[in-house]
């Protein structure tokens, strides 16, 4: 049985780097946020779907999205998954 859990991820950190490694430090802090909040596993991977990246990456590298909503689903013997949430 998979479990899912949708949250919005507050990307603020991303703007305590320099400007031209914002990007960058958002998609490490959505890492992180899911890492938390789904109480990861050492055995177990994340893997950020390329829509997740796309829209951090919309702006350029200097002007992420404050938050992001995303979608998270665990299975077993499968990766975290982590997709945009579609409305």
């Amino acid at each position: 049985m998979a479990e899912i859990k949708e949250m919005t991820i507050p990307l603020r950190a991303a703007w305590s780097v320099p400007r031209t490694r914002r990007a960058n430090r958002a998609m490490a802090e959505i890492k992180i946020h899911v890492a938390r909040h789904m109480k990861m596993r050492e055995d177990e991977d994340i893997w950020i779907d390329e829509a997740v990246n796309h829209y951090i990456w919309s702006r350029g590298m200097q002007k992420p999205p404050r938050k992001i909503t995303v979608v998270c689903t665990r299975e077993e013997g499968f990766p975290l998954e982590v997709k945009l949430l579609e409305e």
